[in-house]
């Protein structure tokens, strides 16, 4: 027989019992909520920032504070290359995850056409807020021209502009507007603290965001840098590398003086965009990348100033460093393997547990983030399809870069192989040394390896391309300015298959 007390007392156990298990309930929902929250990304991408002019990269001579610290709470690719180097090319590769020869965009100043799936509308299909600030170059209408905002590749939140390299009277416009704006004294500071209001913003919604903040230097003219920055560089204190020749050292010193400013600069930018995601508290759920469009020649192996284009480090090899939520165990490492600009969007989609779309032709290489240690001997390809301007009369080519060596091929057959390790300079061309014709030819099978899988079956030249995507013609892509390599043009140019 159940007494009236062994009633009161077994309902005050099962009520104990209920408010214990609703509380452990209520504990593994947040907990679970809070695993799935989605991450923010932000994309900080600069302009002609060559990887060896970075302190965290061993240049003593060049000041970037903020992004040394942030290099010891990342991960560093020190063998990441440009898809293209050149600007155009390498921003349609990374919002597609596709190579050149598939776009179409392998020129400057063309348009990306609107049927191609991109990086932001990924990222809003999977219910994220899109903003872009700074330099666009996508669109093809001008430099100066309204990027309309349904050519704006999913972007929502706009203050950007096609292309201007006018840091002290750079112009903008924001969002719908088409009346054009000018950012308030040095551009890169001002993209900066449109940066940091546009997260408190958005930080105090429930949505994740995809922040890019596209920031046009150290690209030149190098003399427009801040004058505190210059002020730190003298070009008599400067040294240049051994690869640099004899007439261009003058030339290579001058410019140097002024692009370093500029980097230093943009460090402090860079660094004020990560110190506001800490105040903020969204740091450590926020994948956060810094990197770089290509590199710049500044006289190395005979190229001027402002060239890039050429397969070599100077050009090709550009800095990348990516933090991510749970990367504490990662922190401040290096990863050998190499990367190259479409394997970075589908390696951040899987970092955002975001499914990878079939057209996407980049590796996923997020569990290298994950496991930096992770020894790969995979190879990263890149190339240049046509080159214009100022390096028309260069070979189109195909390259890889491996963890050890970059390897080069025209269509009149391979013309380079550096071991990187050993001469980091790549002052000796091995490609006719006997001794290195097994490497020549498991390097050169690597690399039509990677061409077959994207379409190509030789390394065909210009014309080829041109013709698929009715470029031929295009005189505005064979101007020559002996300083600048500005490309203006009047009309739309789009690639067309």
């Amino acid at each position: 027989m159940i007494t009236k007390s062994t009633f009161i007392l077994n309902k005050m156990i099962n009520k104990r019992i209920f408010c214990i298990l609703l509380l452990t309930v209520c504990i593994f929902t947040s907990c679970m909520q809070k695993q799935e929250k989605k991450p923010n990304v932000i994309y900080i991408l600069t302009d002609q920032w060559r990887a060896s002019a970075l302190g965290y990269e061993g240049n003593d001579e060049v000041k970037t504070p903020s992004l040394d610290a942030f290099a010891k709470a990342s991960i560093n690719f020190k063998n990441a290359v440009t898809v293209t180097p050149v600007c155009t090319p390498y921003r349609a590769a990374l919002l597609t995850g596709k190579y050149p020869t598939s776009t179409g965009m392998f020129f400057n100043d063309i348009y990306l056409p609107k049927e191609e799936l991109t990086m932001a509308e990924i990222y809003k299909s999977a219910g994220y807020k899109t903003a872009f600030l700074g330099k666009w170059h996508l669109d093809g209408h001008g430099r100066k021209s309204f990027v309309a905002p349904d050519r704006r590749q999913g972007f929502e939140f706009w203050m950007g502009a096609e292309c201007d390299h006018d840091y002290n009277n750079g112009h903008y416009y924001e969002n719908d507007d088409p009346h054009m704006k000018h950012w308030k004294g040095y551009s890169t500071y001002a993209i900066s603290e449109e940066a940091q209001n546009y997260m408190e913003s958005a930080s105090k919604k429930e949505d994740p965001f995809l922040l890019f903040v596209s920031i046009s230097t150290p690209h030149f003219p190098h003399n427009t840098a801040p004058r505190e920055m210059m002020d730190v560089y003298a070009k008599d204190s400067l040294t240049l590398p051994n690869n640099v020749t004899d007439d261009m050292k003058s030339w290579a010193l001058k410019e140097l003086e002024g692009y370093y400013a500029h980097c230093s600069a943009t460090d402090k930018a860079i660094g004020e965009i990560i110190k506001k995601t800490k105040e903020l508290g969204i740091y450590d759920n926020s994948i956060i990348v810094f990197t770089a469009d290509h590199g710049e020649m500044m006289g190395s192996h005979g190229y001027r100033p402002f060239m890039k284009h050429q397969p070599y480090a100077e050009s090709a090899n550009i800095p990348f460093l990516i933090s991510y939520p749970g990367i504490e165990d990662n922190q401040g490492k290096t990863a050998d393997a190499p990367i190259t600009t479409p394997d970075i969007l589908p390696s951040m989609l899987a970092l955002s547990h975001i499914k990878i779309p079939e057209s996407i032709e980049g590796y996923n290489l997020s569990e290298i983030m994950k496991n930096p240690e992770i020894h790969s001997k995979r190879a990263a390809l890149y190339m240049d399809v046509c080159p214009f301007g100022i390096a028309y009369n260069s070979d189109a080519y195909r390259a890889i870069k491996t963890s050890q060596y970059t390897f080069v091929k025209t269509p009149k057959g391979p013309t380079m192989l550096f071991d990187d390790i050993h001469d980091s300079l790549q002052m000796n061309n091995l490609i006719e040394k006997p001794e290195y014709s097994k490497i020549r030819k498991e390097l050169d099978q690597q690399l039509m390896s990677e061409l077959s899988r994207i379409g190509e079956t030789e390394v065909k030249p210009r014309t080829y391309y041109k013709k698929k995507f009715c470029f031929e013609g295009k005189e505005q892509f064979r101007e020559d300015d002996a300083i600048k390599d500005y490309y203006h043009v009047d009309e739309v140019v789009s690639p067309k298959k």
